[in-house]
């Protein structure tokens, strides 16, 4: 057996408890049932036409053959898998080996028996295969993916009220600006995560069952007189997703190609979050919560490295990475069909795996992270200068002309303290009124309506 210690892959190993769940959706045990669960339905589906009684010897299935056949997905098992895998290894093809898997079990029950021809009748190995995969990228976006960034969401969504009130130096270009406060830039990427989230819940994940090259022809020719097209389309949308009815001898993926480019734009969203708290723990803005058992350096005991951040960064690196492959290539196939996309796709949960060890990392980092509310409140107090933007908008609605240039010359590149701001106040030429208005300004009131914007997360569907 293999060990985590031996496993070629970190995801098999490191990192295989932050991402367990999805080996339910992406290994190899996990597509054999998927496509086991297509040829049964598929099955089931044909053994309700009554152009099938009316062609031969044929009878309706009885409820115990039924259970029967539905038993042979609801039980499947590794052994099953097993079995599988040496049918492939003596034949070399994955799908015509779950056939042949089929038709051993069916002919083991006397009514079923007859009907084994039908396994797989008039299927291209894409009918079974881009089936089998859109119900398992269905089932992890929905039970594992998806619930991971509304996670972080809420996470980013409750520092965001927590911190709706605490000023901060804004820094653009890395510079001292206008202030903010850290609830209200926190509440930004929640909007924007919650966005992307809502753009991959509609996403449509579509579905083909039409045969070789799409035109349904060893259909119509065994049984012209069924209606195959409508037949073929409630099947497919019986399973929960969304017909498509002109396609090669393969389903053309455009609908994996959206998720991969819309989990690659939360992705950067998240890659920049992770920055942003990088920075602001390297400003010390943030005070990291240590566990006394960890270790920081291997040779600097005082340190306690945001290494959370660092982690996830890294991961969704690799994971744009292979989404951004997946994207490009699997909307690519020459004429009606090659194989290029086989391979591609048996690695698109890893993709996934490295997505989601991100999404953890974040929300664990997130959740060791307080801010220094007397540092930020320090820094805002050394920085007067960012009131310029105020006193010049004020000095300009009353008409004052160059205003802009005179508090450029006031300010730019110097030290300004509060006392230099007072004098020149007080020296300006507008109303009194306007004047206490400015001189009751601080670089801690002057965040406009950060705070209350931040209030806009209630809107936050997930």
């Amino acid at each position: 057996m293999l060990s985590k210690l031996k496993a070629l892959s970190p995801i098999d190993g490191r990192y295989n408890d932050h991402v367990y769940e999805l080996s339910e959706y992406f290994s190899e045990f996990a597509l054999m049932k998927s496509r086991v669960f297509i040829e049964v339905e598929w099955i089931k589906t044909l053994t309700n036409l009554n152009e099938l009684f009316n062609r031969s010897s044929l009878k309706p299935l009885s409820n115990q053959a039924k259970i029967f056949l539905q038993n042979i997905y609801a039980n499947f098992n590794e052994t099953d898998a097993e079995h599988i895998k040496t049918i492939e290894n003596k034949i070399n093809h994955d799908v015509k080996s779950i056939e042949y898997f089929l038709k051993e079990k069916m002919s083991t029950n006397e009514e079923l028996n007859f009907y084994t021809e039908f396994v797989h009748f008039a299927c291209t190995s894409d009918d079974i295969n881009n089936l089998a995969y859109a119900l398992l990228i269905k089932a992890a976006l929905k039970a594992v993916i998806i619930p991971a960034l509304a996670n972080l969401v809420i996470i980013l969504s409750h520092l965001a009220q927590n911190y709706a009130n605490i000023a901060i130096i804004s820094r653009t270009h890395g510079q001292p600006a206008t202030p903010t406060t850290m609830g209200k830039e926190l509440a930004n990427f929640a909007m924007r995560l919650n966005h992307q989230i809502n753009n991959l819940k509609e996403i449509p994940i579509m579905g083909k069952f039409n045969g070789t090259v799409g035109n349904f022809s060893a259909h119509y020719a065994a049984f012209p007189e069924i209606n195959w097209i409508s037949v073929c389309q409630n099947f497919v949308e019986t399973l929960g997703l969304k017909w498509n009815l002109l396609t090669t001898q393969i389903e053309p993926h455009d609908y994996i190609a959206e998720i991969c480019h819309c989990l690659i734009h939360c992705n950067n969203i998240i890659i920049n979050l992770n920055r942003d708290i990088w920075g602001y723990i390297a400003l010390n803005y943030f005070i990291q919560n240590p566990n006394q058992d960890e270790i920081g350096s291997s040779v600097m005991p005082h340190k306690v490295n945001p290494i959370d951040f660092e982690n996830a960064e890294g991961n969704l690196g690799i994971a744009n990475s292979l989404l951004e492959h997946f994207a490009n290539k699997l909307i690519i196939s020459r004429w009606q069909r090659d194989l290029t996309d086989s391979t591609v796709l048996r690695n698109f949960g890893v993709g996934f795996a490295h997505s989601l060890i991100a999404f953890k990392y974040t929300c664990n980092g997130l959740k060791k992270i307080t801010i220094n509310k007397t540092l930020v409140t320090k820094e805002l107090d050394e920085h007067w200068e960012v009131l310029a933007e105020a006193i010049q908008t004020v000095m300009r609605s009353y008409g004052i002309n160059n205003s802009y240039e005179i508090l450029k010359n006031l300010t730019r590149g110097k030290k300004i303290t509060k006392e230099t701001l007072e004098v020149f106040i007080n020296e300006l030429d507008i109303p009194a009124h306007a004047k206490d208005l400015l001189l009751a300004l601080t670089p801690s009131k002057y965040i406009g309506k950060s705070a209350s914007l931040t209030k806009y997360l209630s809107d936050i569907t997930l």
